[in-house]
C-alpha cells in the first residue's frame, strides 16, 4: 500500500492532548487548554435552541446567514468605525481555525513566504506547510514581549505574500500597540502583500484598547480580520467564526470555505447574531471578569515564586519556572507539576517552530478563564509543592 500524506503522518500528538490526558489521569485541575468552565449568555443558548425548531435547518448560505453578516458589519462599525458591506465583505466560517485556513488559502501559493510572530498558535505552521508556503518567524521577546523592529524588517522580502498577525496574542497575552501596528502596516504596504489578522480575543483586553490592523492607514484593502463567537461569548464548542475582508478577498475566502466546509450550523449563526447585537456593556463586563481572574492567578503565582509576564489580553498568562525548575525544561516541569501538584499547564516551547532556533525553556502558560474557586484551588495545590525559602 502506498504511503499516506507524509507531513500529516509525521505530526506528533499535540502537547495540549498530552497534558489534558495527564490531567485526567491524575485528576488534576486543567489550566492548560483555553476554554471557560462556565456557559455563555443564557439568552444566546436559548436562542440557538429555539432556532432548531423554526424550520430552517437546511444548508445556510455559503457566506453565512444575512442576519449574522449584518451583525458582524454593525459590530465593526460600532467598535472600530469600520464601514463594512455585509453582502460582499463578510464570510461566516465554522470556527476561527477554519477562517485562518481559508484566509491563507485565499492568498498563499506554494513557495510564498508568510511572516509569523512567535510564540504562536499551534495551527498556523501546519496549515502553512500543507499549502507549501514558507514561514518566516519573528520572536517577541520576554519578559515584556517587545517586537524587534530590525528582525521584523528582515523577515519581509520579495517572496513575502502575507503576515499572519495574532492580537491579542496567544499564548503571550500581548496586545500590539499603535506604533507596532503602524510598523507592520508600513512593511505590508512596502512589500505589496496582505495581512491575515487573527483577532479572536478582540473583546478580551485589560486596560488597553484592541486596535485592528485593518483600521490603520492603507490597510483596509489588504487585511482579512477574523473574529470568533467562541471567545466573545464563552461558547468555544459552537465553532462559529467570521471574516471581514474587502470584497475581492472575501470572494476568495468564500471559495476556500466552500471547498472545506460550505456552510455553518444555521441555528448557531442566528444565536451569534443576537450576541453581536448585545450592548457594549456585555463585552465590558466579560473583560472585567477575566481581568479579575488574571490578577488573581498572576498574583498567586508570583507569591509562589512563579513571576508572571505582562498579559494585556486573551485567556492566558505566562509564568517563569526558573526558581523551581531545578534544571528541568518546561516540558518536564509541566509533566511533573501535573503528577505532583495536580495542576496542568502548557510548556511555552510548544508555541515555537520546531524547525527554528531553540525556543525558551523556562516559561509555561496557564489559562485563567476558569471559575474563581478553581483558580484558588489550583494555587492552593501549587502552594503545597512549590514554596519560597
Amino acid at each position: 500500500m502506498k504511503s499516506p500524506n507524509a507531513f500529516l503522518a509525521g505530526l506528533p500528538t499535540t502537547i495540549f492532548t498530552v497534558m489534558s490526558q495527564l490531567a485526567a489521569q491524575h485528576q488534576a485541575i486543567n489550566l492548560g487548554q483555553g476554554f471557560p468552565d462556565t456557559e455563555g449568555p443564557a439568552d444566546l443558548i436559548e436562542a440557538a435552541a429555539e432556532a432548531l425548531k423554526d424550520g430552517r435547518n437546511q444548508y445556510a448560505p455559503l457566506t453565512g446567514l444575512p442576519e449574522l453578516r449584518e451583525a458582524v458589519a454593525r459590530s465593526n462599525a460600532r467598535s472600530y468605525d469600520l464601514q463594512i458591506d455585509p453582502n460582499t465583505e463578510v464570510v461566516v466560517t465554522s470556527g476561527a481555525t477554519e477562517a485562518i485556513a481559508a484566509c491563507l488559502m485565499a492568498v498563499v501559493e506554494p513557495g510564498d513566504e508568510v511572516v509569523l510572530i512567535e510564540p504562536l498558535y499551534d495551527t498556523y505552521l501546519p496549515v502553512l506547510r500543507l499549502l507549501g508556503a514558507v514561514p518566516r518567524c519573528v520572536r517577541v521577546q520576554a519578559p515584556d514581549w517587545g517586537l524587534p523592529e530590525a528582525e521584523l524588517r528582515a523577515a519581509f522580502g520579495p517572496k513575502t505574500k502575507a503576515i499572519l498577525l495574532n492580537s491579542p496574542m496567544n499564548p503571550s497575552g500581548k496586545v500590539f500597540s499603535v506604533e507596532e501596528l503602524d510598523l507592520i502596516a508600513e512593511l505590508v504596504k512596502a512589500h505589496d502583500c496582505y495581512a491575515i489578522c487573527d483577532e479572536v480575543y478582540e473583546h478580551l483586553t485589560f486596560g488597553v484598547p484592541h486596535i485592528p490592523l485593518m483600521t490603520r492607514p492603507g490597510m483596509r484593502e489588504r487585511s482579512m480580520r477574523i473574529g470568533s463567537a467562541g471567545k466573545s461569548f464563552s461558547l468555544t464548542g459552537w465553532k462559529v467564526g467570521y471574516v471581514t475582508a474587502p470584497a475581492s478577498l472575501a470572494a476568495l475566502v468564500a471559495k476556500a470555505h466552500q471547498v472545506m466546509v460550505f456552510s455553518t450550523a444555521p441555528n448557531l449563526q442566528r444565536a451569534v447574531a443576537k450576541g453581536l447585537n448585545l450592548d457594549e456593556s456585555y463585552f465590558h463586563s466579560l473583560a472585567q471578569d477575566l481581568r479579575a481572574k488574571r490578577d488573581l492567578l498572576s498574583n498567586g503565582l508570583h507569591e509562589l515564586g512563579f513571576p508572571t509576564l505582562p498579559a494585556d489580553g486573551s485567556y492566558f498568562v505566562v509564568a517563569d519556572i526558573g526558581r523551581h525548575a531545578n534544571g528541568q525544561d518546561d516540558v518536564a516541569f509541566c509533566r511533573d507539576m501535573v503528577k505532583e501538584a495536580g495542576v496542568a499547564a502548557i510548556p511555552v516551547s510548544a508555541f515555537y517552530d520546531p524547525e527554528g532556533p531553540e525556543p525558551p525553556r523556562h516559561l509555561i502558560r496557564f489559562a485563567f478563564c476558569k471559575k474563581e474557586a478553581v483558580l484558588r484551588e489550583a494555587l492552593s495545590r501549587l502552594g503545597r509543592i512549590y514554596r519560597l525559602g
